[in-house]
């Protein structure tokens, strides 16, 4: 057991940095994935990622101070009560280990990004928002959000996106994304921000700085360039990351991306002392703590082996590495950088004693006691799902009113429900259909999928022509010509067809003017009762577009 161990409930940040060994200050800098619903059982992914069996000897191994939950480490796996229970048991480890508790993170941004599902409560995502335009419904979906977050034990969201969508294309924000508005982006994102950390008490990471708004390439899988010039970055960038720093953000998390125009010497930004350090912490003035983006993605993994990237990120002002490919050999290395001079240990300090500073505003300094355990009335709560929908219906917008005339009388009536679904997030087809049959409509679902087949989209035209309506389901249009096919041949059946986007919104410029078209911009549940509603005329569609058309 070490030194820092004997800690107690009133140690001050500074005071616990002075009692922790090299080994213990870098373990405080890496956030890693853990696999399981309980640390003390062997997972494969745990003797995969770190050579040891439990998420428990992971801790103990590496000091860690940090985790983070996915669906694929199997954290929520068995539901909010098991959840919790994670949460509790690895705060012990980490208190007993070194005399600190953990910040626990995940990505809930809600919408296509969301890892806790249901009976989490569902919310559209940032475009829905965006559409809304209401900063006060946004800092309540964050509420919401955080306190199902609390009521498991993560502390850490990461959320809001703060970048500025301007190009249809973009293949990794995209409705993640508040709109293409600066100005409307920075507002939500101060909202939400406050919706995290003042409401719901949890910290709140505005992400990707400085700025992935405007990319064709998925820095999951490559390295985006970004072509602004310094004055168009202050003009579209960089407005919401400077009121997420305005209303006091916790943490900033890193973009891999190329920006020349921030950045010649062509590094990666998370890489980058002129991105991290010169810009973002000096000028912006942000003393939070800074974050990489998964060290997974390839897009920091184009010039350098995976220890060096670590060295590299926390040269260039990280204060936190996220999720190392190897965290074994990126803890070795950093150390290594300390001791051999490369890393100043004074550096080091700073960048541990942000942490701990973080740490205790959210009460996680302090010596091996327990954490209560939370009251979970609060995941799925009436409150909640009364708020989910009404954010869902507020945000339908109408893009462009075709053939079909709105609203309809269902009762008796044949309605083909088709397009894209997904089983993951309640399949939008069937349970629209099923909605619908409740109505009176006499309605079939048929679920075609992001890419349906020529037999698929033949034989939906063949059935279309049998209807009185027809109701598609579309999802990112601009990536899919088949999907484009089906909606075209739907509507040369002369069956009135009407079109949902239940991606990005971008669609319309892809389909026939003949369908009447909406935009819902998310794929949550909550979606199939707002397009029933919207169709039998119990909702209005009221959302403005937040982003350009083009």
């Amino acid at each position: 057991m070490s030194a820092s161990t004997a800690s107690d409930e009133t140690a001050t940040p500074e005071e616990m940095l002075g009692r922790m060994s090299l080994a213990e200050k870098v373990g405080q800098v890496m956030m890693c994935e853990v696999y399981g619903t309980d640390p003390d059982r062997a997972h494969e992914g745990n003797r995969r990622r770190f050579g040891v069996d439990t998420a428990a000897e992971a801790v103990r191994l590496l000091h860690l101070g940090s985790a983070i939950y996915f669906r694929w480490t199997d954290s929520f796996a068995d539901g909010p009560q098991a959840l919790a229970g994670l949460s509790v048991r690895l705060q012990e480890i980490a208190r007993q280990d070194c005399g600190t508790g953990m910040l626990i993170a995940t990505d809930q941004e809600q919408g296509p990004s969301s890892r806790f599902g249901p009976p989490a409560t569902q919310f559209p995502g940032a475009m829905a928002l965006g559409a809304v335009g209401s900063t006060g419904l946004a800092r309540g979906a964050a509420a919401a959000t955080g306190e199902e977050l609390a009521a498991v034990g993560i502390n850490v969201d990461f959320a809001p996106d703060a970048d500025v969508n301007i190009n249809p294309g973009n293949p990794v924000i995209g409705v993640r994304s508040f709109g293409s508005d600066p100005g409307q982006v920075a507002r939500m994102v101060a909202a939400q921000v406050a919706g995290y950390q003042e409401d719901a008490g949890i910290s709140a990471c505005a992400k990707h700085f400085p700025g992935h708004g405007d990319t064709s390439t998925d820095s999951h899988t490559g390295l985006p360039v970004i072509g602004h010039s310094r004055r168009r970055w202050e003009q579209v960038d960089a407005p919401p990351f400077l009121a997420a720093i305005e209303a006091g953000v916790d943490l900033v998390m890193t973009a891999h991306i190329r920006f020349p125009g921030l950045e010649p010497d062509g590094h990666p930004a998370t890489l980058s002392r002129r991105v991290l350090t010169d810009l973002l912490r000096t000028e912006l003035g942000f003393d939070g703590v800074i974050i990489t983006d998964s060290l997974q993605m390839s897009g920091v993994r184009q010039d350098h082996d995976d220890a060096e990237v670590a060295v590299r990120a926390l040269e260039a002002g990280a204060d936190m590495i996220l999720m190392p490919p190897d965290p074994v050999a990126a803890r070795d290395a950093v150390v290594a950088a300390v001791t051999g001079g490369r890393l100043a240990s004074e550096v080091l300090d700073a960048k541990v004693l942000r942490v701990l500073r973080l740490k205790a505003r959210r009460g996680l300094l302090g010596g091996p006691s327990s954490p209560a355990r939370p009251d979970l009335s609060v995941v799925g709560s009436a409150a909640h799902r009364a708020l989910a929908d009404e954010i869902t219906g507020a945000a339908v917008t109408l893009l462009r009113e075709g053939a079909a005339p709105l609203p309809v009388r269902t009762a008796g009536r044949r309605v083909l429900v088709c397009g894209w679904g997904e089983a993951e997030n309640a399949d939008l087809v069937d349970l629209l259909a099923d909605l619908l049959r409740g109505l009176g409509a006499v309605a079939t679902g048929a679920q075609s999928g992001q890419e349906p087949s020529a037999g698929m989209r033949e034989s939906l035209a063949a059935a279309a022509s049998d209807q009185d309506l027809v109701v598609c389901l579309t999802h990112d249009v601009t990536a899919s010509s088949a999907q484009a096919d089906l909606v075209g041949r739907l509507a040369a059946s002369g069956t009135p067809t009407v079109v949902v986007s239940v991606g990005v919104p971008y669609d319309v410029a892809h389909l026939p003017a003949t369908v009447t078209q909406f935009a819902a911009y998310s794929s949550a549940a909550p979606v199939a009762g707002a397009i029933a509603r919207l169709l039998t005329g119990d909702l209005r569609a009221s959302g403005v577009m937040p982003v350009g058309i083009r």
